[in-house]
């Protein structure tokens, strides 16, 4: 069984903003698999289903994005998830647009949400798939990038990054992190 978890803000407010792009990429596979993200409870909107023949829990934290860790911990503990099946999913500003990359473990870089999980799991050892949203011109605008509303074309832009999240998620669970990490991480 896989927890996979994207982060983000509570929808509908903060939908279509950079920090979304962890729930985006929740959303694009549950509708493909028909998994129904309909369960309240763990401080999250969850679902249960299959991928390929394997059991799933597909999460969005509801906590605000900095807190991300408290909901996480809950659903791991509840279903006891090992740490090498938790994938995180997550806006990454360090990447270019569109880009997808994974990582077997790593930091969480300037990432507040992912700072919570570390935090909360104790550990970083877990599945990471980062996408890329591009760097602000000004750093000292950081906080209006992440969660300022897209322009539609800035949205279609960034979802081609979306749609190679759901190819992450699915070599990950079909031929598992070593042979997704080699087929996603050369594209682009």
């Amino acid at each position: 069984m896989y927890l996979i978890v994207g982060l983000g803000n509570p929808e509908p407010e903060y939908r279509f903003t950079r920090h979304n792009m962890g729930f985006d990429v929740i959303n694009k596979i549950a509708e493909k698999y028909e998994i129904k993200i309909d369960k309240k409870g763990f401080k999250s909107l969850y679902g249960i289903g299959n991928i390929n023949d394997e059991k799933v829990i597909l999460a969005k934290p509801q906590t605000f994005m900095n807190l991300s860790g408290e909901a996480l911990i809950e659903l791991k503990n509840f279903y006891k998830v090992d740490y090498k099946n938790i994938i995180i999913v997550y806006d990454d500003i360090d990447i270019p647009k569109a880009v997808v990359k994974i990582r077997k473990k790593g930091g969480a870089g300037s990432h507040n949400g992912m700072k919570s999980v570390i935090s909360a799991l104790g550990t970083n050892e877990f599945i990471h798939i980062r996408i890329g949203t591009g760097t602000p011109l000004y750093k000292n605008d950081m906080i209006n990038y992440v969660i300022g509303k897209l322009s539609i074309e800035e949205y279609n832009e960034l979802s081609k990054g979306l749609e190679i999240g759901v190819r992450a998620l699915e070599n990950i669970i079909e031929k598992g992190i070593d042979k997704a990490m080699n087929i996603i991480n050369s594209i682009n």
